[in-house]
């Protein structure tokens, strides 16, 4: 089969297409999944650029996210048949290949069945941005309906999910972008109030759409800045979460006397810790947001699709910080 191969790490230069062996079934619980696409996320760039988990070394492919027909299943394979329309969040982090390749193989348990109304591009596109959406949302920040939530970089990958999850809660947004064609897209989406933070003081205008109380719940997808910016328009009892580490020498001061609750959320952490309940939970978030995709409730941003020999370029773009919704190759 084609592939893209990470031969060393650093600069995209390294992601390398060509020729590997195709994957075998080697349990009887595996499907071989002909992969239609497969989505990039910022996380392929970190693993690319600082090395991968579980002490693997390169060659390694990447690519967490992907969606495909299944052409072989074990003889224990219970779920799927031949034929089947899959979409899983699996390998890429240095211990499984990933998806950055024509075929792979994975167990059952991996893989959900395709949101039926949805492109195999689109549904490349969402496990990784919708679990990781959703865990911070509901799952740490047990968002309510008729709360505020602030949302940072709208019209990113995980921004543009959130905006949508939140709005099926009956939630009231807050984002920030950072040009008029973005706000555009995160206005289309349901935001209520959308910032440009290049040009507005984003505090001012949170506090001011709040009335002086600050949000319920504020969701940090970008770093240390934004997280601490945060903690002084979330409301007093609110909640913090953030999808980084904000770093070592924060002032927690104000986060106190505000009684914040303040929450991490990491979706890899299953696949990581290798915990099987924490897994299956992200199998019903996908079996949830399938029947959301299909009856038009959310809806999954293609930013731009590559060919997988442009896998660099893919890199490329998401390290400039130039992307609107999410970006996808094609095998």
């Amino acid at each position: 089969m084609r592939a893209v191969t990470l031969t060393a790490i650093g600069d995209p230069g390294p992601l390398e297409y060509g020729q590997v062996p195709d994957p075998d079934i080697l349990r009887p619980t595996q499907i071989k999944v002909r992969i239609g696409a497969a989505g990039v996320n910022p996380i392929d760039t970190k693993l690319r650029r600082r090395g991968l988990f579980y002490g693997a070394q390169p060659p390694a492919i990447l690519g967490c996210d992907g969606a495909g027909e299944v052409i072989a299943v074990g003889e224990a394979v219970r779920r799927f048949t031949v034929g089947d329309e899959v979409w899983f969040c699996h390998g890429g982090l240095g211990r499984e290949p990933g998806n950055y390749a024509e075929l792979t193989v994975i167990d059952e348990r991996e893989a959900e069945f395709k949101p039926a109304r949805s492109s195999l591009v689109e549904a490349a596109a969402g496990p990784l941005t919708l679990i990781t959406a959703w865990e911070a949302l509901f799952d740490r920040g047990r968002l309510a309906e008729g709360q505020t939530v602030f949302v940072s970089a709208g019209a990113g990958g995980v921004g543009h999910l959130a905006i949508q999850l939140a709005k099926t809660h009956g939630a009231k947004v807050a984002t920030t972008v950072s040009t008029p064609q973005k706000a555009q897209t995160v206005t289309a989406l349901g935001a209520d109030l959308v910032i440009n933070y290049r040009t507005d003081d984003v505090a001012a205008a949170i506090n001011d759409w709040t009335h002086g109380h600050g949000v319920d719940l504020a969701f940090d997808t970008v770093g240390t800045q934004v997280f601490r910016q945060a903690i002084g328009f979330t409301k007093h009892y609110g909640t913090l979460v953030t999808l980084l580490d904000p770093g070592t020498d924060l002032d927690l001061s104000e986060a106190r006397v505000r009684n914040l609750s303040i929450a991490f959320t990491l979706m890899l952490t299953p696949l990581l810790r290798d915990l099987p309940q924490a897994r299956a939970h992200h199998g019903e978030i996908l079996r949830i947001c399938a029947e959301w995709l299909d009856e038009k409730r959310i809806k999954v941003w293609i930013g731009d699709t590559y060919p997988l020999a442009k896998a660099a370029e893919a890199h490329r773009q998401i390290e400039l910080g130039h992307t609107t919704g999410k970006l996808v190759l094609l095998p």
